[in-house]
């Protein structure tokens, strides 16, 4: 390609809307162009970057036995009342009417209609497994569209759907898709990683999330950096601790803290530490009669460390709360315990309450909580002694930084990581749900066993761009980039020697089968490399008189402080060379 023929088109400025490093630079290299909030259309050179994010999915999906085909973006509401999303998903499934007044859907997903294609088209068990994938448009209304194709509305996936015959055979489909993206994210050249995350209902180790390591990713990664274990905030486990509890050693008493209504406050106003500190979390269950109608509520406390933070998807798992929870009432909260929330606590309660420790709190002596009674603490507090041992002891916080890892190899890590895939048994919601099955060898119908595989066709780049940039723009990794080389001359309008010899490595290179851009603008030398250097294109030779004459060209990747001096002969075997390194 020549930059004359093709689009080329930089900012020096970012538009004032654009929050983060990818926003900006997608923006100023030309990438994207915003059309509506969080809708964008994708430019020449940002396309190129898809299409080849598209081709390396597509290579490695074939290999490992999925087959394409392409699903509706508009889809049918009746699909959707089956499964009852159409219902149960929130404001963020775009539905819309037709000429009829029927109900349609514009598609995040698909599980729906793979799902009918299955049940009309697999029946024996003989036709089993299948994988069926798309790359194909989707469309979530965020109600906080922001960080440009990071977090867009409308946006390209490749997923992908398993039906087997059994959990082992899903579970070995789920195994050779796990294998297939990680030969999509190493070919990628990007830092990942490949984590653990939270089954849901299904249970098991049958999830795992792919995450690019940025700074300013989103999503906490958790790691041992001594092994391979890695599992999002959700997954990792926090070990209990290990060795006995503490024998009591300060009498118990009722102590003033005005004011103080935070675990840090009262360890900061006592001089102790956080972690001596227990907060109180009152959660409620609803209980409902057999016709489903409300007949009251089971009020809950959960303790933990001061210094932890609570994992929503943990307690999800406790006996009891598996079924649903929420906050408690005011109401609810004055009613169990007298008092408002900030001096909250399991001595003193006006009605009884289900208490669930977590595994630090429940072998904690001597700590400080509050007395149901506002400006007032209670120090000293010790289980069997002051209070009857916890009902229930279960791992209910996010682990943090020195922590245990799970596999017993070392302490735990954390990092910021961009999830852009997600493999996942998704087992037989759906295929129930819809009545999707097959006949066994027996003649007799089973349920379809599936599976689900995402990867973020649009957001790869945006988290490639957060992982790999400096403050000239992007540094794009050879696989990912819009160019691979690019060829500057430096005044090829008035050196006929300049002109022969880019037109000539240019030629050379495409011959090579190296995706080479030409820049044949004429621009000045300060513009031209600027341009470049903020698309991220990984390789530029640089072509001048000067150099000519000495029998030299310079080379330089993105990365590189300064260029380096080539001899003219060989320079396209020397750059075919770099790009096999």
């Amino acid at each position: 390609m020549k930059a004359s023929r093709f689009f080329v088109s930089t900012l020096k400025e970012a538009p004032a809307d654009a929050e983060v490093a990818s926003h900006r630079l997608m923006m100023r290299a030309g990438m994207i162009k915003k059309l509506g909030t969080g809708i964008y259309t994708y430019m020449p050179m940002g396309l190129r970057v898809i299409r080849k994010v598209e081709a390396i999915v597509r290579e490695e999906m074939n290999r490992a036995g999925a087959i394409e085909l392409t699903m509706p973006v508009v889809q049918p509401a009746e699909f959707w009342q089956e499964t009852g999303r159409f219902e149960k998903m929130g404001p963020e499934l775009l539905r819309i009417k037709d000429r009829h007044d029927r109900d349609f859907v514009i598609q995040p997903t698909s599980e729906e209609v793979v799902t009918d294609i299955a049940r009309q088209e697999i029946r024996s068990y003989k036709q089993l497994p299948k994988n069926f994938y798309q790359i194909q448009t989707k469309f979530r209304d965020e109600r906080r569209p922001r960080f440009g194709l990071m977090r867009g509305r409308e946006f390209i996936m490749k997923d992908a759907y398993s039906f087997d015959r059994d959990l082992d055979a899903a579970k070995a489909s789920y195994q050779i898709m796990a294998q297939a993206y990680r030969n999509i994210f190493d070919r990628f050249g990007l830092r990942y990683r490949a984590v653990a995350a939270d089954s849901g209902a299904i249970g098991g180790d049958l999830s795992e999330e792919f995450q690019v390591i940025a700074a300013t990713g989103e999503d906490a990664i958790v790691y041992c950096p001594d092994s391979n274990y890695a599992a999002n905030m959700e997954k990792a486990e926090a070990l209990a601790p290990a060795g006995p509890r503490p024998a009591a050693a300060k009498a118990l008493e009722k102590t003033p803290t005005p004011g103080k209504s935070t675990c840090a406050d009262v360890a900061e106003l006592l001089g102790v530490p956080l972690s001596t500190t227990i907060k109180s979390l009152v959660l409620a269950t609803d209980i409902v009669d057999e016709a489903g109608n409300p007949k009251g509520s089971q009020v809950w406390l959960l303790l933990l460390r001061g210094d932890h933070d609570m994992n929503e998807i943990k307690v999800s798992k406790v006996p009891g709360l598996d079924q649903g929870f929420r906050f408690a009432t005011l109401a609810e909260i004055d009613e169990h315990f007298g008092c408002k929330p900030g001096y909250l606590g399991p001595l003193n309660l006006k009605k009884p309450v289900k208490l669930v420790a977590d595994r630090e709190a429940a072998v904690l002596a001597d700590w400080i909580t509050g007395a149901n009674e506002v400006d007032f603490h209670m120090t000293g507090v010790n289980w069997g002694r002051d209070l009857p041992e916890p009902e229930i002891v279960a791992d209910l916080r996010n682990v943090v930084a020195g922590d245990a890892s799970p596999d017993g190899k070392g302490v735990l890590a954390i990092e910021r990581g961009i999830e852009v895939g997600h493999v996942f048994v998704l087992g037989t919601k759906y295929s129930k749900d819809m009545n999707a099955t097959y006949l066994d060898e027996g003649g007799k119908p089973q349920f379809l066993e599936m599976g689900c595989y995402g990867i973020g066709i649009t957001r790869l780049p945006a988290a490639a761009i957060e992982q790999n940039h400096d403050e000239r723009g992007i540094i794009w990794p050879d696989a990912l980039a819009p160019f691979t080389v690019v060829v500057c001359p430096i005044g090829m309008d008035r050196s006929p020697e300049v002109k022969v010899a880019a037109e000539a490595l240019y030629e050379e290179l495409l011959a090579k089968g190296v995706d080479v851009l030409l820049d044949d603008r004429g621009e000045r030398p300060g513009a031209m490399f600027a341009d470049w250097e903020l698309i991220g294109v990984p390789h530029r030779v640089v072509i001048s008189d000067r150099g000519l004459k000495e029998g030299q060209l310079e080379y330089q990747h993105r990365r590189d402080t300064a260029a380096t001096k080539v001899p003219s002969a060989g320079i396209a075997d020397f750059i075919a060379g770099k790009l096999v390194a």
